[in-house]
Parts: C-alpha cells; sequence; structure tokens
C-alpha cells in the first residue's frame, strides 16, 4: 500500500508539473519563439498555447510594439570638416519575431551601431550650415537607409528625430556673434524700409496738396475770368443801350459818334489830370476839344430846340 501511494504521487506530481510546462500564457502584443530539440517550431501568440514538455522550449518573447532607441551624444564630421556632437532617438517595430531572433545575435547592439554610421554618412555629406537647417532632410535620409539595412533583421525603422546639434565652442560664437550681426541688419533695413515708405507718404500727400490747390487757382482764374468777361459783356450791353438811346434822342440831325468821342476825350483828360494836381494840361489839339465842345452844345442845343418846338 505504501508503495503505491508513493507512485500515485509521483504521478499526480508529474501531471501538475507536466501541466505547468506544457501551458505558456502569452501577453497582449507579444510572441514566443517555440523551438523543438533546438530548431524553430512555431511562434506563440497572444493568450493560451500548449507545448510538449521537455521538448518544446521557448527560446525568446518578442514585444511587437513600436519601441525606442536614444542614441547617446556622438562626434561626427561634416563635409567642411567640423566635428560636432550629434545624438537622436530611433523609433522601430518588429515584424517579423522569427528574423528578429536568427538573423542578428543582438537585435539593439546592432541597431546603436546602425545608427551611428548613418549618422556618420549622412551628415558627412552635408556641410555645417546644411546640417545646422536641414534636420529633416538628414531625419529622412538616416531612417531610409537604416529601414533598408534593418528589413533582412524583420524590423522596420518608423520615425528618426535628432535631438541636439552642438557645434564646437570657437564655432557657437561665432554663429551667435553672425547671428547678432544679421538681426542688426535686419534692423536697419526694417528701419530704412519705414523711413521710405514715410517719405514716399510725405511726398504723396505734398502732390495730393499742390494738386488740389492748383485745381483751387485754376478754379479761381476761370471764375475771375468769367466774371471779368460778364462785368465786360455787361458794361458794353450797358453802352450799347445808352448809345441807342442817344442816338434816339439826336435823331437824324447830327452824328452820335461825335458825342461819345468827345465823352471819352474828356474822360481821358481828367484821368490824366488826376496825376499831376499843380500842372495846367493843354490839349496839343484844342481846336478838336473846342470842335468835341462845339458838338456836345449842337447836341444839347439841338435837343433843347427840339423842345421847343
Amino acid at each position: 500500500m505504501d508503495g503505491m501511494i508513493i507512485v500515485a504521487v509521483l504521478v499526480v506530481v508529474l501531471v501538475v508539473v507536466f501541466a505547468f510546462t506544457s501551458i505558456k500564457v502569452v501577453n497582449q502584443a507579444s510572441v514566443k519563439v517555440i523551438e523543438r530539440l533546438g530548431r524553430y517550431h512555431t511562434t506563440a501568440q497572444s493568450g493560451l498555447n500548449i507545448i510538449i514538455p521537455f521538448i518544446d522550449s521557448v527560446r525568446t518573447t518578442i514585444d511587437m510594439r513600436e519601441q525606442i532607441n536614444a542614441v547617446e551624444p556622438q562626434p561626427v564630421i561634416t563635409r567642411d570638416n567640423v566635428t560636432m556632437e550629434v545624438d537622436c532617438v530611433v523609433y522601430w517595430q518588429v515584424l517579423d519575431p522569427v528574423k528578429a531572433t536568427y538573423e542578428i545575435s543582438d537585435l539593439r547592439r546592432g541597431l546603436d551601431q546602425l545608427t551611428l554610421s548613418g549618422l556618420r554618412n549622412v551628415i558627412g555629406e552635408l556641410d555645417l550650415d546644411h546640417t545646422l537647417t536641414s534636420r529633416d532632410l538628414i531625419n529622412n535620409k538616416l531612417r531610409a537607409s537604416m529601414d533598408q539595412a534593418t528589413d533582412r533583421w524583420g524590423v522596420k525603422v518608423t520615425r528618426v528625430e535628432l535631438k541636439n546639434i552642438e557645434p564646437p565652442p570657437d564655432i557657437k560664437l561665432t554663429m551667435e556673434k553672425q547671428m547678432t550681426a544679421e538681426r542688426n541688419r535686419r534692423a536697419s533695413v526694417t528701419q530704412a524700409e519705414g523711413m521710405k515708405q514715410s517719405a514716399i507718404l510725405s511726398a504723396e500727400g505734398e502732390k495730393q496738396a499742390a494738386i488740389v490747390a492748383a485745381e483751387g487757382r485754376k478754379e479761381a482764374a476761370i471764375l475771375d475770368a468769367t466774371g471779368k468777361a460778364q462785368a465786360v459783356q455787361l458794361m458794353a450791353e450797358a453802352e450799347g443801350r445808352a448809345i441807342t438811346m442817344i442816338a434816339q434822342a439826336i435823331g437824324t440831325r447830327s452824328d452820335p459818334t461825335n458825342y461819345l468821342i468827345a465823352v471819352k476825350y474828356m474822360e481821358s483828360l481828367r484821368d490824366v489830370a488826376k496825376g499831376a494836381e499843380k500842372t495846367v494840361f493843354v490839349p496839343y489839339e484844342a481846336t478838336g476839344v473846342l470842335g468835341s465842345l462845339g458838338g456836345i452844345k449842337e447836341l444839347f442845343s439841338g435837343n433843347g430846340g427840339a423842345a421847343r418846338k
């Protein structure tokens, strides 16, 4: 009886051990590479998996999620022989767990070395200025070169990001001076542009003011000339009506032209005499004046006779 109990206990223990060693639970987003007698057998997916104890074994567990690999600052040399400290971050993901297990012995170390060599190759093709201003170009070139190399490892490089690019201290000081000079130049250009725009606006304002003033003078001159023309026209019409009235009053017996000549002559003598208060002005043609006066007398005497009649 004691021997049968011991055998039964051993059987139970073996069954329990067999059960624990044959059941494998795989977490979500992970896989296990299963080997049978030292050779690849299958890939256990997430969930409950059964293997044969002592025949099947788990080679490795691989995380299928996107992973991050940070590269420490490394010295790299640009095309113009400037040594800089560059570090970056590589985002990668395992697509084929079998290749990632059997094609490379240390995947993370291989990615580190591949990243360093890729950085040296890409940055070595650029000079200092392009290295500092072409982060996207460097990221894309480095990702493409690494993705091509890691394809046989079953790994996909999804993204590469440069973190810091540190030039030497003397180059950094020179760049800071250059940036200061560039800012001063831009400030001077901006100030000059402002002064230019101000001068242009001021000149435009003066131009518009001059145009408006000229238009005003033009309108004033036109109005003045129009007024004078209308005054002359009115005076001529008034004189015409006066001549008509005189001609009607004189009738046909005398010529009204003599009257008008005499009146104008007397007005001229009056205007000349205004400039010389103590000077006696004797007309050169006194007989003409007397003739004119006689004509005026004849006009008035004719009018009086006509009235008496």
